[in-house]
């Protein structure tokens, strides 16, 4: 999939409006993405929250803090399509 994100801005609570290179665009709630803990802790503080931007080199979603958000999940989100899938690794 690996769809860009070109534009994104805070909304309500914890979500984000996304725009994708594609045209697709939509909000997606952070909270139901991910755990607000660990490197996702800051984001609780609503004024971190608001200090979201996109990362043109990573084509996502960063924070100060060090969070940053999969491109593809969140495209999964927006349009209802499934996450690709991926051959885990052998076990030797």
């Amino acid at each position: 999939m690996m769809k860009d994100i070109v534009e994104t801005r805070p909304l309500d609570g914890h979500r984000l409006y996304v725009r994708f290179e594609d045209g697709v665009e939509g909000a997606v709630d952070v909270a139901q993405c991910v755990p607000l803990e660990g490197v996702f802790a800051a984001l609780r503080d609503r004024a971190e929250f608001l200090r979201v931007r996109v990362d043109p080199e990573l084509g996502t979603v960063v924070w100060q803090c060090g969070a940053d958000l999969d491109p593809d999940v969140l495209y999964a989100r927006i349009t209802g399509e499934a996450l690709p899938a991926f051959d885990a690794p052998a076990k030797n």
